[in-house]
């Protein structure tokens, strides 16, 4: 099997495979109060990136170089990133880190590689000259471009960026109910 082939099947199994993540979540959660305050913290956190990132997107029509793309190429996966780590505080279970190292560790490396070539792809000359001036997925303040560029709410709507928001209050909402019948 080619390494396309494999990136493609892998691709198209990350969205299955979360689902699955998720409902594993819930059964292997063994939250508190106090999990769950902390997740909802670092959670949010996740969202708000990704909320400011979706409002300078214009996929494919432009490349992202304002906002969080000042100091990250992939700034909607480092708001996945956070995402999934409150949720692992929150679920408080190391069978749910576990699930989340190997979920990130498989399926986000060929995202950023598949979103990397295909930026090249739509802007060679720009994109090349990004990558020397912004890291690939860790941000940086040393490493980065000058701040510019304005969020368009418009830009947030456009990009669906909302239904981040649905999925993560529902996860919150079922773990808090998961603690709610474990403590009668």
């Amino acid at each position: 099997m080619s390494s396309a082939s494999l990136n493609r099947i892998l691709n198209r199994l990350r969205v299955r495979v979360g689902l699955f993540l998720a409902i594993a979540v819930v059964l292997l959660a063994r939250p508190t109060w106090t999990s769950i305050l902390l997740g909802v913290l670092i959670s949010f956190f996740g969202l708000a990136i990704r909320a400011w990132a979706s409002g300078h997107l214009r996929k494919e029509k432009t490349l992202a170089v304002s906002g969080p793309y000042c100091y990250s190429r992939n700034p909607l996966y480092v708001g996945n990133f956070l995402l999934g780590i409150g949720v692992v505080v929150g679920a408080r279970s190391w069978w749910v880190l576990g699930l989340f190292v190997v979920y990130y560790g498989v399926f986000y490396p060929l995202i950023i590689r598949r979103e990397r070539d295909r930026m090249r792809e739509l802007f060679p000359q720009q994109y090349e000259e990004y990558g020397k001036r912004v890291p690939l997925f860790i941000p940086s303040i040393g490493k980065h471009l000058p701040a510019k560029g304005k969020f368009s709410r418009s830009l947030y709507k456009q990009n669906k960026e909302y239904r981040a928001l649905q999925g993560t209050i529902l996860i919150w909402l079922v773990l808090a109910v998961k603690l709610i019948i474990l403590n009668r």
